[in-house]
């Protein structure tokens, strides 16, 4: 075995301060394949199903029945449900924020890990709005519940105000 200590490479310029931490949705940013596989058509096609996913759960889990899809030029897409929403309401974690700010900028913030929502579910269970929004020039989402309409934009992944 060769000796560990004796002539190893020089350390100089290499130290704590390298070591970089990325941190929200900026990994997605940084390195997109990771998440839906490349940066190809193929790619951005998975940035569509991970949405439809969403609203297909509702559909599966008897919540929805009725998914409209519309497809505008090559760049906007627009997936609507009759579902539940996502949840508006202040989210327990992260005082300030609406669970679908969480939901939409934090990775692996969804209700599907307990199994307690959703008997059956598609997707990344958990990245995959997040991961939609990290890479949409800009994402306008809204919910209709409790009788009353929410609305929230970001632009590459960054809330552009407050959910209302």
């Amino acid at each position: 075995m060769a000796d560990l200590f004796g002539a190893a490479a020089n350390a100089d310029g290499y130290d704590a301060a390298n070591i970089e931490v990325l941190e929200g949705l900026e990994p997605v940013r940084h390195r997109p394949g990771m998440y839906i596989g490349g940066t190809d058509e193929r790619a951005l096609h998975h940035l569509a199903a991970e949405i439809l996913d969403n609203s297909m759960d509702e559909a599966v889990a008897g919540h929805a029945n009725r998914i409209d899809i519309h497809l505008e030029g090559r760049d906007r897409l627009t997936i609507r449900d009759n579902g539940r929403g996502m949840p508006v309401g202040e989210h327990p974690k992260f005082p300030g924020k609406s669970a679908v700010e969480v939901i939409l900028t934090t990775l692996h913030a969804g209700g599907k890990f307990s199994g307690k929502a959703y008997a059956t579910s598609g997707g990344l269970h958990g990245v995959g709005a997040s991961v939609v929004n990290a890479l949409s020039s800009e994402l306008h989402v809204e919910i209709a519940r409790d009788k009353k309409l929410f609305s929230q934009s970001f632009s590459r992944g960054m809330p552009q105000g407050q959910l209302a």
